[in-house]
């Protein structure tokens, strides 16, 4: 297995490791039938791949073997902004026939921790995403890893995250505060519902608030930070700010 170095953008700062720490604990108190756990958004630039990265290193960190895997087959930026390497076998060659399973993983520097990329932009990612070779993979990355993160694309932009949140144990929906609508939330929070995914809960990121505060919502849905930039990782910050928005999951049945 092929070894790559993925750069870190995050500062090592308190407040954001005791916030992942958090987000790790309720994963782990989710249960033991809780494994493959898929992380969307309602829009882009809502630092759902910054979540979905350090959630898997943090696990990673707790002794757990985590495969952390691109699954934004569409517009991935994890290799582009992450490693200096141009020519990595991914998910879309896998799931095209094009590669095995096993060629599609790589070790990280980080111990326990492994990486699979997206690969090169399909032309058919809902149906590669939605077939039966996807979730043989799955299966079989389910008998080697303690925890598989999937970082899927925002699924208020396009169905893939639906897809893919089906055949996982759990989905979480990462919220950037400020940004997005409630009426686009419970947009996403209704779709993955009509697709028969089972959402563990919800990450708001991107807070400006004073003060690190935390509250659980089933697997524990909130956490807060004292200053957005880390959580900026993906995000223009230019970008128009919408109504604040957040997710209840007490509701779901």
């Amino acid at each position: 297995m092929n070894t790559i170095n993925l750069a870190s953008r995050v500062p090592d700062r308190y407040e954001i490791r005791e916030a992942f720490k958090t987000l790790r604990t309720n994963i782990l108190f989710s249960g033991s039938d809780v494994k493959v756990i898929a992380i969307t958004s309602s829009t882009q630039n809502e630092g759902k791949s910054f979540v979905s990265l350090e959630l898997a290193k943090s696990l990673a960190e707790a002794g757990k073997k985590v495969l952390f895997m691109d699954a934004d087959l569409r517009k991935s930026v994890i290799v582009d902004r992450l490693t200096d390497v141009t020519d990595v076998l991914g998910l879309s060659h896998y799931l095209s026939g094009q590669a095995e399973s096993d060629d599609v993983i790589y070790s990280t520097q980080y111990e326990n921790l492994c990486i699979a990329f997206a690969g090169p932009y399909p032309p058919n990612p809902v149906e590669l995403l939605g077939s039966k070779r996807f979730s043989e993979m799955l299966e079989y990355f389910r008998s080697i890893f303690d925890y598989i993160i999937v970082d899927t694309p925002p699924l208020g932009l396009v169905i893939d995250a639906a897809v893919v949140s089906a055949q996982c144990d759990g989905v979480v929906l990462n919220i950037a505060a400020n940004h997005v609508s409630y009426r686009e939330v419970q947009a996403v929070k209704a779709q993955l519902e009509r697709s028969g995914s089972h959402i563990i809960g919800a990450v708001l990121n991107m807070s400006e608030t004073s003060s690190y505060r935390y509250r659980s919502n089933h697997f524990g849905g909130y956490y807060y930070k004292k200053n957005h930039q880390y959580g900026n990782y993906y995000a223009n910050e230019n970008k128009e700010q919408k109504q604040y928005a957040s997710l209840n999951t007490s509701d779901k049945k």
